[in-house]
């Protein structure tokens, strides 16, 4: 039973990291009300694995490269397209995700567990991928630590944040290349399909709680590193698979923080 210890230890760690990544780039996805764009990089990251496939390369460095150019042509066409940003990204999401799975059935000769990318395997997380979730982690930190405030100014009101100094186009850049990262790198534990609910899901069940931004963070790291653990006592006790599990927790989580009103 070691060997099932030592890969349920690096799939908690791993989700933990995850969660508490997830927590401040949830937040600030709920208060712009950016959910689709979320839906749309992880749609998008299923076209990564494609071309990974295609040029036999690394399929981790694939998805996250190809998560980081997705997600700088959606920032960049946001801004120039006529189209409305809920039609653009309602485009760019389906037409990935069909271009991604018509590439992998053409390739006949690999042989890939699709399920696994749809809905996750957090059991196949390893030591690179806990490397990766740290770097990744730092990043965020010291975006959070240095850009809190212009967040905040720039959620309230983007004009006027920009009027008063912030550097807005910069900030939203590197906003959603650490959500390019965070998906792409969680994509190995919800899938595909399931990786904007761990965005999202804590983050709104966090704001039945809180009265401040601060504190909605906080329990959006608390209820998030929650869901993963129950999610995984869930799948081991049950044989369900986690992805889909820790989704369920977040949600059930939210269904219930949904009967208390929220403070004022």
């Amino acid at each position: 039973m070691d060997w099932l210890a030592n890969f349920m230890l690096l799939a908690l760690v791993g989700g933990l990291g995850i969660a508490i990544i997830a927590a401040p780039l949830g937040v600030f996805m709920v208060w712009q009300r950016q959910s689709y764009f979320g839906a749309t990089l992880a749609h998008s990251a299923l076209l990564g694995v494609s071309l990974g496939l295609f040029f036999q390369i690394d399929l981790t460095l694939s998805v996250i490269v190809f998560s980081l150019v997705i997600a700088v042509a959606i920032h960049l066409l946001s801004r120039k397209s006529d189209l409305s940003s809920d039609t653009l990204l309602g485009i760019l999401a389906h037409s990935s995700l069909a271009l991604g799975l018509a590439l992998l059935s053409l390739q006949d000769s690999v042989q890939i567990d699709i399920m696994g990318y749809l809905f996750g395997d957090i059991l196949s997380i390893n030591a690179t991928d806990l490397l990766l979730i740290g770097l990744v982690g730092l990043l965020t930190l010291v975006f959070y630590l240095k850009y809190w405030n212009d967040l905040l100014n720039l959620t309230l009101n983007a004009q006027l944040a920009q009027v008063e100094g912030t550097k807005v186009k910069q900030v939203q850049l590197m906003y959603v290349m650490l959500l390019a990262l965070m998906i792409a790198l969680s994509m190995k534990m919800v899938g595909v399909l399931l990786v904007t609910s761990l965005l999202i899901i804590p983050a709104a069940a966090a704001r039945r709680l809180s009265r401040t931004p601060e504190a909605m963070l906080g329990y959006s790291i608390v209820l998030g590193s929650l869901s993963v653990v129950l999610g995984l006592l869930t799948s081991l006790n049950w044989d369900i698979p986690a992805g889909p599990a820790i989704v369920l927790v977040a949600t059930l989580i939210f269904s219930l923080l949904l009967m208390k009103k929220a403070p004022n």
